[in-house]
């Protein structure tokens, strides 16, 4: 709607993983380094964890993006609900395993690490590396889940693949009670809320890749927009999306600190 007012290409706040908006924090570019490391060293398994909001699910997708052609399939796995032989059923699936031959209506753990086995392996066979997310896996409730990823993670002695757990930062408790699967994460990965600086360097990046030339956020909405959001990513998308909107409606040059003080009021953040 506002795109023309502002010259602007595409909407630069929204949750779009188009590489171009992938912006480099401090924290952002030491995890996307370290599950480089973890995937180029064949290291196994590796935990990426931050806040709601810190950018997790937009690291992954670029760290998808971004690698060889051989680290494929890339799946991510969005259910940390499913008991043991449902995860491993599901995994089994999206990383193409033929159900053809399966018979029985609920098979066994065991009959299901076969076949897992068996599709990793024809990977293996072509030289593919699969890359494995399993997202939210702050919400496992059923400690066998833990056991069963130990159990997959068995197979990489013959076929390597890479597995990653993203999560909110108490997965990181969760897996240090469980020595056997906490001594295997090759990489541990904290996504940090941005500084100020990095706030409104990201805002001026996505303005950047979504075609805007000059700076449309007046310095003190920038700290503004950083106050009110913890600069988490998400909430700044949020507050500025909306600020571009309501510049736009009001028919304004420049958003100043009080446009960001009205939008953050009608999405319900907080103001001092």
């Amino acid at each position: 709607m506002y795109l023309q007012y502002w010259n602007l290409d595409r909407p630069p706040f929204e949750c779009d993983f188009h590489p171009a908006f992938f912006f480099r924090s401090r924290s952002h570019q030491a995890a996307l380094l370290k599950l480089r490391y973890l995937i180029d060293g064949n290291k196994g398994a590796g935990l990426l964890v931050g806040d709601t909001g810190a950018g997790k699910s937009f690291l992954t997708s670029y760290l998808a993006a971004d690698l060889d052609s051989k680290y494929e399939p890339f799946v991510t796995l969005h259910y940390p609900l499913l008991n043991p032989s449902e995860l491993i059923a599901c995994l089994g699936a999206e990383l193409g395993e033929s159900t053809d031959d399966r018979h029985d209506a609920e098979p066994s753990v065991d009959r299901l690490l076969l076949s897992l086995k068996s599709t990793l392996s024809h990977h293996t066979d072509d030289g593919r590396h699969p890359v494995i997310v399993l997202d939210d896996a702050h919400l496992i409730e059923d400690s066998r889940v833990f056991q069963a990823l130990q159990l997959i993670l068995n197979l990489r002695h013959e076929t390597p693949f890479t597995f990653i757990l993203t999560g909110q930062p108490s997965l990181l408790t969760q897996v240090a009670q469980i020595p056997a699967l906490d001594q295997r994460l090759g990489a541990r990965s904290l996504l940090r809320p941005f500084s100020r600086e990095e706030t409104a360097a990201y805002i001026r990046h996505r303005l950047l890749s979504a075609g805007l030339q000059s700076d449309v956020f007046a310095a003190g909405a920038l700290s503004e927009i950083h106050e009110l959001s913890g600069g988490m990513p998400r909430q700044i998308n949020r507050l500025a999306d909306l600020a571009l909107l309501v510049g736009y409606a009001d028919n304004l040059s420049a958003l100043e600190p009080q446009v960001i003080g009205s939008v953050a009021e009608e999405i319900g953040i907080p103001t001092c």
